[in-house]
């Protein structure tokens, strides 16, 4: 299972790190994202990271501001986001994925989700 945390409330213009806690699963065989969900949306697939630790932005919100970082060792992957807008505001969600790729489909694995509210 995954175990999100870290969402929270803060002001235009401030960072939240993000963190995802994995049990149950060999967590370094598998590739990580973070998606989000704002209130009457689509959920969106941000940023991945591989096995082999290479990030891959899938979309321009994340690109320049969110970064992602894994640490095998302690089965837990980040979500380090700055500048937040209140845009960002959403459920964020972390998920497992064997073979790892932006569709929501190719995740085995999904935490319960963080609230990040951005206000403005």
């Amino acid at each position: 299972q995954l175990q999100a945390s870290g969402g929270g409330l803060v002001q235009a213009g401030a960072s939240l790190r993000l963190s995802c806690t994995a049990s149950g699963f060999t967590f370094s065989n598998y590739h990580m994202g973070w998606f989000r969900q704002a209130p009457g949306k689509d959920r969106e697939v941000l940023i991945g990271i591989s096995k082999s630790d290479s990030p891959t932005y899938y979309t321009d919100s994340a690109k320049g501001r969110f970064t992602i970082a894994r640490d095998n060792a302690k089965n837990t992957v980040y979500l380090q986001m700055n500048s937040l807008k209140p845009e960002d505001t959403a459920v964020y969600y972390c998920a497992a994925s064997w073979l790892g790729g932006p569709r929501s489909y190719l995740y085995d694995y999904w935490g319960q989700g963080t609230q990040v509210t951005v206000s403005s």
